[in-house]
């Protein structure tokens, strides 16, 4: 993916999330559509789904984890409406909007990941990442807010 677009409502919601569960990490499902003009691909946040964080909760402040059935929920309801699951958000408090160790190892290909910093409970630096299916890493998806 080239680009990812959000709103800038969706984007200061994502802040919302995350500074309201800070301490902990906040996550959500992003559905919408891919529309490539030839030059670009350009994947569109159509709507976002806050998920509850079903981590362990003595590990939230440090992971997060979407309940398989909200998600298969998600997708279906995607799917009737002509979009899809098109990536994940969380936020990383007192932490980099960077994806950890943990996060590379438990990313599927495909997905836009959006990690938004949260320093002392105030949102900060958003950044977007999809993970490479050949090298198993994540490659920076610039964010465009539309």
């Amino acid at each position: 993916m080239n680009k990812l677009v959000l709103t800038p409502s969706q984007v200061e919601q994502i802040g919302a999330e995350g500074a309201q569960s800070y301490p902990n990490e906040c996550c959500g499902i992003m559905i919408g559509r891919d529309v490539s003009d030839g030059t670009c691909v350009r994947r569109i946040v159509e709507r976002l789904e806050p998920m509850a964080n079903v981590f362990d909760a003595a590990q939230q402040r440090r992971r997060f984890a979407v309940d398989p059935v909200a998600l298969m929920r998600a997708e279906k309801s995607a799917a009737a409406a002509g979009t899809l699951v098109v990536g994940f958000y969380h936020s990383h408090p007192d932490h980099p909007a960077r994806p950890s160790e943990y996060d590379r190892e438990h990313a599927w290909p495909f997905y836009s990941y959006v990690i938004v910093a949260v320093a002392q409970g105030a949102a900060g630096e958003m950044t977007s990442w999809v993970l490479d299916d050949q090298t198993e890493q994540f490659g920076k998806q610039e964010i465009e807010e539309g």
